[in-house]
């Protein structure tokens, strides 16, 4: 479940800007509350939401409000499909993203072996920089699977690398 934000929090990540309402012409008024959450979320958390629950009952209602569709219609929303793959994209472009290619996932793994698994081996930090990594090159993150294997590659990778150092 979502936690509960203060009012300073909700202005903050999720008042909508006129560059955020131009985006909404021409959509259907029952995806401009769906695509607008997306796209505050993206914008914060540089990432989209892995579902509803995500996102916080009172960032529903002020979001609602600034497109003028009752919060209620967050309902009807598809979270999987075609619209919502299509409004990915077109927040992803917006926003200067692009996701993640296995050619990305290579260079990401060889970096983070490189930069950071000799010296860290605990997979929850490196995690941390793999994502804070992902933001910096404006790359979504991989899914949750794909980036736990990433970080055990990596710590692979450092651990051999190491060894070879070492020698026999």
């Amino acid at each position: 479940m979502a936690q509960q934000m203060d009012p300073d929090e909700l202005i903050d990540r999720w008042t909508l800007l006129p560059d955020d309402h131009a985006l909404l012409q021409g959509k259907a008024p029952d995806n401009r509350l769906g695509f607008s959450l997306l796209l505050k979320f993206y914008a914060h958390a540089g990432r989209f939401p892995r579902g509803r629950s995500e996102i916080p009952e009172e960032a529903v209602e002020y979001v609602a409000r600034q497109v003028g569709v009752p919060a209620g219609d967050l309902g009807f929303y598809e979270w999987s499909g075609r619209t919502i793959e299509r409004q990915r994209a077109q927040i992803r472009a917006e926003l200067g993203f692009r996701e993640c290619t296995v050619a990305d996932a290579d260079k990401l793994t060889a970096w983070l072996a490189e930069h950071v698994a000799e010296a860290e081996r605990r997979p929850e930090l490196v995690r941390q920089e793999l994502l804070a990594r992902c933001r910096l090159e404006h790359i979504e993150p991989p899914t949750t699977g794909r980036v736990e294997r990433i970080v055990a590659s990596a710590l692979r990778q450092a651990e051999e690398a190491l060894c070879l150092r070492i020698g026999p």
